[in-house]
C-alpha cells in the first residue's frame, strides 16, 4: 500500500522578525509548520546561522585563531567574519562587560559595538556579559548609538526587561531577545510583561536558553517542542516569536571540548571534540525548533549552513 503524506496544517504561525537593514537584512521565523516540515509546506525562512566574535577576542583554539589571524581590532574581527565564514549574521558578545571580570564601562563597550557596526555588512547580534544590571545599561546605551542599524539585544530578562524593552524597541527602533531559563511558563510570563509596555510581537524573539549535548539539553529540547506546538497548535500569540539559541558559549566550555588531548589521550583532538560537540548541539537545536543558532568555530558554521540547505 503507497505511502500518503497528509500534510498537518495550522491557522497560526510563528511571527517574522527582521534584523539587519537593506539588502543583507534576515527574517527569522514566519512558518507555519513544525520545525524542519519542509514537507507540510513551504518555509521561506530556513533556520539562520550565526557567528560569534568575544570582545576580548578570538578563543585560543587553534581552528579559530588561525580564522582570524591577523586581526587587531573588534572592526577586523567583524569583517573577516562577514567576509569568509558564511555566516548569515554575526554576534558580537560583550564579556569584557562582566562585573566580575574586566568590567569595562558602558561607554568602552558603546565604542566598541559602533566600530562593529560599521564594519559589518551583515546583520549583527549584541549579546551582553550576563550581568543583568550591567546589561541593563548597556542595552540602553548600545541601543542609542546604534539607531538605524536594527540589531538585536540579546537578551531581556525578568531582571531588566523593561529597560532593555522600551531602550531597544521604543526608543531607538531595535529588536530585543527575551531570556527565560528553559521553561515555558517562564517564557510565556516574560513575553505577556514585554507586550505590556506596547512592544509588538515583530520586534521580539525568545532566547528559551540553551545547554550543551548530554548537559541536560533534553529539558531545552522539550521546553521548545512544547512552545512550538503552543505557538501552532493552539495558536497562543504569546510564544509565536521565532526562537535563537546562542550554542557555542555553552558547548566550548564542557570537559568534552576543553580538556587536552595529553590528559586523555583516546578521546583525540581538543578542538575536533569541541566542533563535534558544538555541531550536534546545534542540529539538535534546529531540529527542535530554534530560527536561529549561533556557533563560533567557522566549521561549524559550513556544517550547519549545508545541513539545512540540504533539509531544505
Amino acid at each position: 500500500m503507497p505511502f500518503k503524506n497528509i500534510a498537518q496544517k495550522f491557522n497560526a504561525s510563528i511571527t517574522g522578525v527582521v534584523i539587519g537593514t537593506g539588502e543583507k537584512a534576515l527574517v527569522l521565523g514566519g512558518e507555519n509548520v513544525l520545525p524542519l516540515y519542509s514537507f507540510d509546506g513551504q518555509i521561506q525562512n530556513p533556520p539562520r546561522v550565526g557567528i560569534e566574535i568575544t570582545d576580548p577576542g578570538p578563543d585560543p583554539c587553534p581552528g579559530i585563531a588561525a580564522f582570524y589571524e591577523g586581526a587587531q581590532s573588534v572592526a577586523d574581527l567583524v569583517r573577516r567574519a562577514c567576509e569568509k565564514s558564511g555566516a548569515d549574521f554575526v554576534c558580537l558578545s560583550l564579556e569584557g562587560a562582566d562585573p566580575n571580570g574586566k568590567n569595562k564601562s558602558v561607554e568602552e563597550c558603546a565604542a566598541l559595538c559602533v566600530q562593529a557596526a560599521e564594519a559589518a555588512t551583515l546583520p549583527l547580534v549584541i549579546q551582553g556579559c550576563k550581568n543583568a544590571e550591567k546589561d541593563g545599561r548597556l542595552f540602553e546605551k548600545i541601543a542609542e548609538v546604534l539607531q538605524g542599524k536594527n540589531v538585536l539585544l540579546l537578551s531581556a530578562r525578568e531582571e531588566n526587561y523593561k529597560t532593555v524593552a522600551v531602550a531597544a524597541v521604543q526608543a531607538y527602533g531595535q529588536k530585543a531577545g527575551s531570556e527565560s531559563a528553559v521553561d515555558i511558563n517562564l517564557a510565556k510570563q516574560l513575553n505577556v510583561l514585554i507586550s505590556q509596555l506596547g512592544i509588538q510581537q515583530g520586534n521580539t524573539v525568545m532566547n528559551l536558553g540553551s545547554a550543551a549535548a548530554g548537559y541536560g539539553f533534553e529539558y531545552l529540547a522539550s521546553t521548545m517542542d512544547r512552545v512550538k506546538s503552543a505557538a501552532l497548535a493552539q495558536n497562543d500569540t504569546m510564544l509565536q516569536m521565532p526562537v535563537i539559541t546562542p550554542v557555542g558559549s555553552e558547548t566550548w566550555e564542557v570537559k568534552e571540548s576543553v580538556i587536552s588531548e595529553e590528559e586523555i589521550p583516546e578521546w583525540g583532538p581538543a578542538e575536533q571534540r569541541g566542533i563535534h560537540m558544538e555541531i550536534t548541539t546545534a542540529t539538535a537545536s534546529i531540529a527542535s525548533g530554534s530560527n536561529a543558532v549561533i556557533l563560533r568555530h567557522p566549521v561549524s558554521v559550513v556544517v550547519i549552513k549545508n545541513l539545512i540547505t540540504q533539509l531544505m
